[in-house]
């Protein structure tokens, strides 16, 4: 890799790279899951985890072949790591690495 193989910490989704290994925290705003006649993948749309999560800017975490992530819905809060690029003009980060965090009190 030309940059080292550096993965960028996300701390403000609205400084995205336009593509390269990073890393990063929020919380799930969306899911979304495809009928059983389309192949599998799971899709979550992901904000930044402020006080106000869901407003602003956010990037997309797709599962290719899954029909579904175990723990995984609306509202909850996870790390995630892998290669981002942007489709359609959507940050997306396919088959993404991923730790789903505790619920604060």
């Amino acid at each position: 890799m030309a940059d080292g193989g550096r993965v960028t910490v996300l701390e403000d989704f609205r400084s995205l790279p336009q593509r390269g290994p990073v890393s990063g925290h929020g919380i799930v705003r969306s899911i979304t899951y495809v009928p059983v006649t389309e192949p599998p993948r799971v899709s979550a749309v992901v904000a930044e985890d402020t006080d106000r999560p869901g407003l602003g800017p956010a990037l997309s975490l797709i599962w290719l072949g899954r029909r579904r992530v175990s723990g995984l819905g609306a509202g909850t809060r996870l790390r995630f790591a892998g290669m981002l690029a942007h489709y359609n003009g959507v940050p997306t980060i396919y088959n993404p690495r991923y730790e789903i965090l505790a619920q604060e009190d």
